[in-house]
């Protein structure tokens, strides 16, 4: 069994997860898939989002749930697509509110990791899917792994901008201490719920305000 390795910043920090044995069991499951499905994000791509934004810059957390099932979408960031391909309608409408709130010109892709780069940890509750066959690898233990992360995030000595969109994401308010860190919720892009309340919402500029209270980096959403 090939064991997918957590980049070197975040070892460390999860390193009591790795050895857990729901986590072993995980990874048995994920490889038993491989061999006789097509599973997304890539083997290499699962982490990405650990990769790009070490535990020490981590300054927004923004949660997904599932990762793209369709083909050459997922690369591991919540939300993102992968260059040259049409962004997906959730992440449309995480545009139109961008460029409603701060008044930034719809992106030509979807391929978000100039944001991560940033700070903006890009987490999906859970890493892998099945191709075109969503929440898949629901309930076999990615759950428990990304809990833990956001558990360990909440324990940044530093504030921390959790951004829960929908409500999957808002189950996670248990894991936050809200006292300490800044919590910004609404319903979820999906355009089965973005009139609901994502729409006019303003995440992205209570976002900077935030960071700027705090005297850290403001996000530079353009996507680059």
């Amino acid at each position: 069994m090939t064991q997918i390795k957590l980049p070197i910043s975040w070892q460390n920090i999860l390193a009591e997860e790795l050895e857990k044995p729901y986590f072993i069991k995980l990874q048995e499951f994920i490889c038993e898939e491989r061999k006789s499905y097509s599973v997304y994000p890539s083997e290499q791509e699962v982490f990405s989002a650990f990769e790009l934004t070490p535990y020490a810059q981590v300054n927004v957390l923004l949660l997904g749930q599932d990762p793209y099932h369709r083909k050459n979408q997922a690369h591991g960031l919540c939300f993102s697509v992968k260059p040259g391909i049409k962004p997906p309608p959730s992440l449309m409408n995480i545009f139109k509110e961008l460029k409603t709130d701060i008044g930034c010109e719809i992106p030509s892709h979807g391929y978000l990791v100039n944001w991560a780069k940033q700070g903006i940890l890009m987490l999906n509750a859970v890493l892998t899917v099945r191709a075109s066959t969503a929440n898949s690898h629901k309930n076999q233990g990615w759950e428990i792994f990304t809990d833990a992360v956001i558990h360990k995030i909440n324990q940044k000595p530093d504030p921390v901008v959790f951004v829960l969109w929908g409500g999957y994401a808002q189950k996670k308010l248990k894991l936050i201490d809200t006292t300490r860190h800044c919590v910004i919720k609404s319903a979820h892009p999906s355009p089965l719920s973005a009139h609901n309340g994502f729409f006019g919402s303003q995440p992205f500029s209570k976002i900077n305000s935030t960071l700027r209270k705090w005297g850290k980096p403001e996000i530079d959403w353009v996507s680059k």
